[in-house]
């Protein structure tokens, strides 16, 4: 076996930054996938393969869907941050 110390208040600051640089490189890949979605839309309706507003339409569900994937990655940033501060 082997003793493992338990974590100074430095290194937890330290695993809280990364925990942060971690969910911050999700919502910039999550963005990125909201701007192909909306490029992709933009495409379709440039081909006429779908009306202006069904494109509107779905830009607007693309965003819901962003927003809502965004508020995952706070929400476990809050709670895995939360885990790491406190013990």
């Amino acid at each position: 076996r082997l003793p493992i110390p338990d974590m100074t208040e430095d290194r937890r600051k330290e695993l809280a930054k990364l925990a942060h640089q971690y969910a911050e490189k999700a919502k910039i890949a999550v963005r990125n996938v909201r701007r192909d979605g909306n490029d992709a839309l933009k495409a379709d309706e440039k081909k006429k393969e779908i009306s202006e507003d069904d494109r509107k339409r779905l830009e607007t569900e693309v965003q819901k869907l962003t927003d809502a994937t965004i508020s995952e990655i706070d929400a476990a940033l809050g709670s895995k941050e939360k885990e790491i501060l406190t013990k």
